[in-house]
């Protein structure tokens, strides 16, 4: 599969919000503060699973239909790598 650049840079920001966590905690900043933004970062994560996901069922699911093949079972590991990461 092709990752295009919408999903490089969500993982960048991705990558720039661990560090900042990182710099959060040898700051010694409040629990609370650190635990927000981990759960954003988790979300942003979250997200970007989604889309790579959603962007390889398409292809796979157009490639599919192309050679007249059925797709329910593309679903079916889609929803399933999905709620796996969870």
């Amino acid at each position: 599969m092709e990752y295009d650049k919408n999903v490089i840079n969500r993982l960048k920001r991705i990558e720039g919000q661990i560090k900042g966590v990182l710099g959060m905690i040898e700051q010694g900043k409040d629990c609370r503060d650190v635990v927000t933004q981990l759960s954003a970062a988790r979300t942003a994560i979250d997200r970007t699973m989604g889309v790579i996901v959603s962007t390889n069922l398409e292809q796979c699911v157009r490639e599919s239909v192309e050679k007249g093949e059925d797709t329910d079972n593309l679903v079916k590991e889609a929803v399933e790598l999905l709620t796996k990461s969870r």
